[in-house]
């Protein structure tokens, strides 16, 4: 039996928390991902994902800081395959930090302007496939078939994918790479601050109670694939859907869930 979904709020979405919490949280999170290959199993997926769609052109919806999209444009790169061209918007423009990761990979690049998700301009949309990676589950059901009904209205190819199940014990596989990536994260951070050395090094374990916390909730907020698949049911007949999981280190499982117009 699966356990509901629940909507509980993880600290690096709220605006009122601090820089160096929010980066803190980020930050680490990116490098936990990455130290862990999460994405390795997605590159076969999205190269039929991008086949399907018929384009290299990629707009990811809710890019945060760019670390998704950096991370698997890595392991297209080890897989021997040429990344994608991604443009990386999100409501709320990281981008100072975009500025830092499109300088070492050519194939992405900031879009400076806020960009609602749920209504993409059609300049911006034109000819690109649409993605979201390791963040459909920030959205609640309105808003998240809000942006899947979007993408269909204009025939766009949509793609999301998730590290995990909602299951709480499937956090566990990435907890060992989560906390290494979290203690380095003063030394390795581009932005040092002595904030940070505090919420990580000082006489409180503050940081890796927020990090624990958004972990946990994450895992609760994920959406399964009967859900994803009741969303779609509604929108339109004439897209071709398909789900798929994969798997990456200590017993880690994710899904990835893909619509083209057929």
């Amino acid at each position: 039996m699966s356990l509901p979904r629940l909507q509980l709020f993880e600290f690096n979405d709220l605006r009122w928390v601090g820089a160096d919490v929010r980066d803190t949280l980020i930050e680490s999170l990116s490098r936990g991902l990455d130290w862990g290959r999460t994405l390795t199993g997605l590159v076969g997926p999205f190269e039929e994902f991008l086949d399907a769609a018929g384009t290299r052109q990629v707009l990811d919806l809710c890019a945060g800081a760019g670390g998704p999209a950096l991370i698997l444009a890595k392991e297209f790169r080890r897989a021997g395959a040429l990344p994608p061209e991604v443009r990386l918007t999100d409501l709320y423009p990281r981008r100072r930090a975009w500025e830092r990761i499109t300088r070492g990979e050519p194939t992405l690049v900031g879009h400076p302007e806020p960009v609602d998700a749920t209504n993409i301009a059609a300049e911006l949309g034109a000819g690109r496939a649409r993605a979201i990676i390791n963040a459909f589950h920030h959205f609640p059901p309105e808003l998240a078939r809000g942006i899947l009904a979007d993408a269909v209205r204009v025939r766009s190819p949509i793609w999301i994918s998730e590290p995990f199940d909602r299951n709480p014990l499937l956090f566990l596989s990435f907890a060992p790479f989560g906390l290494a990536a979290l203690l380095s994260n003063p030394v390795l951070t581009p932005e040092r601050t002595w904030g940070k050395v505090a919420l990580t090094w000082g006489l409180t374990p503050l940081a890796l109670a927020l990090s624990a916390w958004d972990g946990l909730v994450s895992t609760l907020r994920v959406y399964e694939r009967s859900e994803l698949e009741a969303m779609v049911a509604p929108l339109a007949a004439d897209y071709r859907w398909r789900f798929g999981t994969y798997r990456y280190a200590l017993g880690g499982k994710g899904y990835y869930f893909w619509g083209v117009p057929r």
